[in-house]
């Protein structure tokens, strides 16, 4: 096929995806009365090529350019929704269907790159030393600004034993440095719990995956059984799993009201409500979060604490929380489009502002280094005696427990 002819393929491309989503943002304006803003804007990104094609210094590669424009364009909406090429949605395939292994992380982007959200303890990136809050510049030496979260989640599964290799840019740190992590099937330790101090138990959880909410609920009653009369929940880290157990962990402490609803311009509003049948505990509870508390587990927290059933204390959460549909395009590429947001009780998009806690304590032990920090050498930093930290957010959470009546 010649370049000209991909250039219109991909012209076309363009012009239909612009179409669906000016479609979409077209029912929503005409039901507003601001449809010719919505439509007008095809005519803007219409003018944009052509003056490209024509008046750019040199005759430009529009295939490349095009290509750009659709990553971009879907990138922009959010870092779940995805464009991908022909040639990437028939590896996204492929891959799918392949892909028995990975490397036992959540990934997500920041400042464009590649970062990982949360890591699984025991898995394989946390055993090739990889932590939360490392940027990946490269995934086998392609810089993963230049893809979208889908290709990028699409290349960290593999067969069990595969190596894929990262560079890795971490806070204060000069250089990049490379490492090789081997993918392997990730198993997620049970839920753990013990009892911290007369009358208080604690649980512990690595990840919402399937049948995790009767694993904790197991747990409470083993702390009641024991006399556990309050309870902390540790979802520090937790961001792989599914919504549903989410919503489970949440109904094990509520009786009645609403855990969180789902949401979209053309979704039909899904609505979870507190089953009082099974919810197994009154006991006072605090939930701890941090930066890398993600997904189902922020469904949780949101729950918690808008129902005013127990105190959220930590850092804010990373703050995602959508459902993506996959929209096939007729030259072979495909949208990964997010089409609804999961929200908390009081009606904030989990996705946009995340969970705040009621009680802010900052840890020190969070990978997801603040701005001020990221921006700051290593070389700057004042020097530290490497000793084992303690943990205020969970000596806070004592402390509050203790005070409660």
């Amino acid at each position: 096929m010649s370049t000209r002819a991909k250039a219109v393929i991909l012209t076309i491309s363009l012009a239909l995806i612009l179409f669906m989503i000016a479609g979409g943002l077209g029912v929503y304006a005409s039901s507003t009365g601001k449809s010719d803003g919505a439509y007008k804007e095809l005519g803007v990104y219409s003018e944009v090529l052509s003056r490209i094609r024509s008046e750019y210094v040199e005759e430009p590669n529009m295939p490349a350019v095009t290509d750009g424009a659709l990553h971009g364009l879907l990138e922009s909406l959010d870092p779940n929704s995805s464009y991908l090429s022909p040639e990437e949605y028939k590896k996204y395939k492929a891959r799918k269907g392949d892909g028995k292994a990975d490397i036992g992380a959540t990934i997500s982007k920041r400042f464009g790159y590649a970062a990982v959200v949360s890591i699984i303890p025991g898995g394989p990136a946390d055993k090739a030393t990889l932590a939360n809050g490392d940027i990946l510049e490269a995934i086998e030496g392609k810089s993963t600004r230049e893809m979208s979260l889908a290709e990028i989640h699409n290349m960290l599964a593999g067969t069990p034993g595969s190596n894929i290799t990262f560079s890795v840019v971490r806070a204060r740190k000069a250089e990049p440095q490379k490492l090789t992590v081997t993918r392997d099937v990730v198993n997620v330790s049970p839920a753990n719990a013990k009892t911290l101090e007369t009358g208080i138990g604690y649980i512990k959880i690595d990840a919402l995956n399937k049948g995790k909410a009767q694993e904790v609920a197991a747990k409470i009653k083993d702390l009641q059984h024991a006399g556990a009369k309050k309870l902390i929940l540790d979802l520090r880290n937790v961001a792989e799993g599914d919504a549903a157990e989410g919503i489970g962990v949440a109904n094990l402490f509520l009786n009645h009201g609403l855990i969180t609803y789902l949401a979209g311009q053309k979704y039909a509003r899904e609505t979870y409500n507190a089953d009082p049948s099974k919810a197994i505990t009154t006991l006072p509870v605090v939930v701890l979060v941090n930066r890398s508390t993600y997904g189902p587990a922020e469904i949780v927290a949101a729950a918690i604490l808008d129902n005013a059933r127990g105190d959220v204390l930590g850092d804010k959460t990373f703050g995602n929380g959508s459902v993506q549909k996959v929209i096939e395009v007729p030259d072979g590429s495909a949208l990964i489009l997010s089409i609804a947001k999961y929200y908390s009780p009081s009606g904030k998009s989990i996705q946009d502002t995340a969970v705040i806690p009621n009680i802010l304590v900052a840890s020190e032990q969070d990978g997801l280094v603040s701005e001020e920090e990221e921006s700051t050498p290593e070389s700057e930093q004042p020097n530290k005696p490497e000793t084992k930290k303690e943990d205020e957010q969970l000596k806070r959470a004592v402390e509050v427990l203790k005070n409660h009546a």
